[in-house]
């Protein structure tokens, strides 16, 4: 009995995840070293004991160096496996799949330096990953890629090889239908020497950053990448000087318009003079066609209905709103994305509660539960910029939590725990509920992101809770919209994409039926006043066709060098037909 308790003793998480039957594990802070250390440099074997989980994270571990085995068959259920900034390599043994339903694998940050059959991903045939959603070998020592990948893990949308030492893609990734769902890739920061023209059969692809490398030529085929929305190629030594400035000024459509037309330098010369002038020419026929036919006085007709969203520069903006990210939320939280929206009306009726729900719907749908992306609304006058999104140790960083009196991070986040136990208790549940279920997420973090205002407020504690300071309001008209993520700047993008389409129908529904205005809310009399300008109010049909100007924000690192802006010429470019946007 001394013996078996000698051995349980060092891994207590075990012992609580056994006892309360947890879905989610993570294992990280400064005992995890020596503990791994006694164990070989491997995770325990109890660990692949828990069939239950489905959220497994060891991280910062220098110690460790092989999962161990066991994994796959003690983990049938895990959904995500985060094995970042170890010492893993120089390749996996045993071999990780198979995994049936893991979707996230993150093994960024170890000393991986290749991954073949037996100490790699796991078997092709039958895939090893079939759920693999997202696969992050960012920083690492890879000098290739599995030959087999695409089919041990076909459902790919998200690659990230960045900083590692490939050469070149295999053959393999670039085949018809081997990928059809991969929509980023990223592998900056390589030794990659050529781009196959194959890349044109990623029918899915959205995003690639294919930055700092040694390529000397872009392939013409790339354009015909369907649904391609944003490149990046600075940093390579392209023989086409012409080219080479326009990756590092031009827009990804002015890019990809040079490649169809057969830019000097590229794989393929097609229609080099004559591409842009027929394209010029089939676009004037279809107007004269709609001219003809009646069908301009037609969308004149329908453009009364259409929803309208004007993107306001930066460079147009006397006063912008910038966000300075701090290094510190690399390895927390490390991509935010924020945008200004002017011209809400959410005063009548329901509206605010319509667009807090909706708010709690994204997170639910594309925010994958808040574990994807998490988004944050702000009352814009509320706010005094520049902000800063950094981390700060949970004893240090202090909020108002919504609805709450000022608490320290990490008293906040122990409360709500205890909270959450003693509703799982009361509702008979096995798993918590409602805001008690992200916090996980934070579960051994020695930082916590957080969202800084001018005065050195806390304005947002993502993924747990914004502050009371900006709450928004049925008085609320200009709005500021952030959202984070730990997985990818482009789900940001995405996510934020669908809140301003998903607003301005709420605003155009809202000036549409004519609801009552609610004074029913003390708070919102009290912030009730005068406007923030003199302009004369607009009439109700000026209102229903005015649009909601959504105002760029940049993100610039500690050096006042920019990170990313939204939204770009390439966000918001909405597929919905009811949607003009005016840049």
């Amino acid at each position: 009995m001394a013996a078996a308790a000698a051995v349980s003793e060092p891994w207590p998480e075990l012992d609580l995840a056994e006892r309360e039957r947890r879905r989610e594990l993570l294992l990280t802070g400064p005992g995890l070293e020596q503990r791994v250390r006694e164990a070989g440099g491997r995770l325990p074997p109890r660990l692949f004991t828990l069939p239950l989980l489905h959220y497994l994270e060891v991280s910062g571990c220098g110690s460790l160096r092989e999962p161990g085995p066991g994994l796959a068959q003690g983990l049938p259920q895990l959904h995500s496996l985060v094995l970042r900034r170890n010492a893993l390599g120089p390749g996996l043994t045993p071999e990780l799949g198979p995994l049936p339903a893991l979707r996230v694998l993150d093994l960024s940050g170890n000393a991986l330096e290749a991954l073949p059959p037996g100490q790699g991903l796991g078997p092709a045939e039958p895939p090893s990953l079939p759920q693999l959603q997202s696969l992050n070998l960012s920083g690492n020592r890879l000098r290739e890629l599995p030959a087999d990948l695409a089919r041990c893990a076909p459902r790919l949308q998200t690659l990230n090889l960045t900083g590692n030492r490939l050469d070149a893609f295999p053959a393999a990734l670039f085949q018809p239908g081997a990928l059809p769902l991969l929509s980023e890739l990223a592998a900056a920061d390589n030794c990659l020497r050529e781009l196959s023209p194959g890349i044109a059969h990623l029918a899915s692809l959205k995003t690639l950053d294919l930055s700092n490398n040694q390529l000397s030529e872009i392939p013409a085929e790339l354009a015909d990448c369907p649904k391609l929305k944003e490149i990046n190629f600075r940093g390579n030594q392209l023989r086409d000087k012409r080219l080479e400035k326009m990756v590092c000024g031009c827009q990804t459509r002015s890019i990809l318009e040079y490649l169809r037309a057969g830019g000097r330098g590229c794989c393929r010369g097609r229609g080099r003079a004559e591409g842009p002038e027929k394209e010029e020419g089939r676009r004037k026929r279809r107007e004269r066609r709609k001219r003809d036919s009646g069908e301009g006085e037609e969308a004149a007709v329908d453009e009364a209905s259409r929803l309208l969203l004007r993107v306001l520069h930066v460079s147009e903006n006397p006063a912008p709103l910038t966000v300075r990210a701090s290094p510190e939320v690399k390895d927390v939280r490390p991509f935010i994305v924020g945008a200004v929206v002017r011209g809400m009306d959410l005063r009548p009726g329901n509206a605010l509660k319509r667009f807090l729900s909706c708010q709690t719907k994204l997170h639910e749908d594309l925010c994958e539960k808040r574990t994807a992306a998490t988004i944050a609304t702000h009352d814009l006058r509320a706010i005094r910029g520049p902000l800063l999104y950094t981390a700060r140790p949970p004893q240090d960083l202090k909020i108002v939590p919504l609805g709450r009196r000022e608490v320290k991070a990490k008293d906040l986040v122990r409360q709500l725990q205890l909270e959450a136990e003693e509703h799982r208790k009361q509702k008979k549940r096995q798993n918590v509920s409602g805001l008690h279920r992200y916090l996980h997420l934070l579960d051994g973090q020695e930082r916590y992101p957080c969202l800084l205002d001018a005065d050195g407020d806390a304005i947002s504690f993502p993924p747990i809770t914004n502050s009371e300071k900006t709450k928004i309001k049925k008085t609320t008209c200009d709005l500021f919209l952030e959202v984070t993520s730990a997985a990818s700047l482009q789900i940001c993008k995405d996510i934020l994409d669908a809140l301003i389409l998903k607003m301005a129908e709420l605003n155009k529904y809202t000036l549409e039926n004519k609801e009552e205005s609610s004074l029913s809310d003390p708070e919102a009399d009290a912030e009730a006043g005068p406007p923030s300008d003199a302009r004369v109010a607009p009439t109700a049909e000026q209102d229903r066709r005015a649009p909601l100007v959504v105002e760029q924000v940049r993100v610039v690192d500690q050096d006042g060098q920019l990170k990313v802006v939204y939204p770009s010429k390439t966000d918001l470019d909405l597929a919905a037909a009811h949607v003009t946007v005016t840049r």
